[in-house]
């Protein structure tokens, strides 16, 4: 394992204490950490759990799942957060005042500030798509056909600055071909086609531990009680980007400069 010596930055305080105040959580159902997608075979039909194409959610509006358990909120403080009873499951780690989340009618879900997309689930080309806050906790992106384009576990093209993948959690490419995984057991993989691994950081054998793209442009893994396991160097290149290409190669892009790969493509 490489030495991860002097990687701690402020970024993690920072995001920490994020996810410690429910602003930042991104937290899987019990059937995503077991490795598994819940998302119905048909969208929900009930227009109080669905942001139809086309709808916003202005600050304070929300969305509630059929059984009045998940709720959808867009907050006064700019971040859209999935919530249960008191509990932040999930969030978009936006927070910029008077923002709103809309489902555009190209399919793609985005948080605008002003004019500025500050969040996307980036599903453009899926026209006439809805969100679904659905009764098992997941949040579903259904296009025409009734087919599940994205789920809150998914993140597609690119991790950015401060963004955090937790247990069951993946990064993917846009072409859904390869997903860089971080598995229950701690191990962040490079899987294609869900059951080839192709890469991964060795850091198994750590329930709990969830990877970071840190602002300072490090990407690093950290354990359940937020020790250093696993980093990619790359410190000390605010802004860098994590991107999971369609190739197969997963880079750290700092502008257009690539920091770091993975060195999977076409494989």
């Amino acid at each position: 394992m490489i030495s991860i010596k002097s990687v701690r930055t402020k970024a993690l305080a920072t995001l920490v204490a994020g996810v410690a105040a429910g602003a930042t959580l991104l937290v899987p159902s019990a059937a995503q950490a077991s490795g598994t997608t819940t998302t119905a075979a048909t969208a929900p039909t009930a227009l109080n759990n669905l942001l139809l194409s086309g709808q916003s959610l202005k600050p304070g509006q929300f969305r509630r799942s059929a059984n009045n358990l998940y709720t959808l909120r867009m907050q006064t403080d700019g971040n859209a957060v999935l919530i249960k009873g008191r509990t932040a499951i999930w969030g978009t780690m936006t927070n910029r005042k008077s923002s709103s989340l809309v489902m555009q009618r190209d399919g793609n879900l985005v948080v605008i500030s002003g004019r500025t997309v500050v969040w996307a689930s980036n599903t453009a080309g899926s026209t006439g798509a809805k969100l679904a806050v659905q009764d098992d906790s997941n949040l579903v992106l259904y296009n025409v056909r009734n087919k599940a384009v994205w789920t809150r576990a998914m993140v597609l093209g690119t991790l950015g600055p401060n963004r955090a993948l937790k247990a069951g959690q993946a990064l993917f490419s846009t072409n859904r071909i390869y997903r860089l995984m971080m598995q229950t057991d701690g191990n962040l993989v490079l899987v294609k086609n869900g059951k080839t691994a192709l890469w991964g950081t060795g850091t198994g054998k750590n329930p709990g531990a969830w990877v970071v793209m840190q602002s300072d442009g490090n990407l690093i893994v950290y354990t359940a009680a937020n020790k250093p396991l696993w980093s990619s160097k790359t410190a000390i290149r605010t802004g860098s980007v994590l991107q999971m290409l369609n190739t197969g190669n997963a880079v750290i892009v700092h502008g257009r400069t690539t920091v770091w790969a993975t060195n999977t493509a076409g494989r």
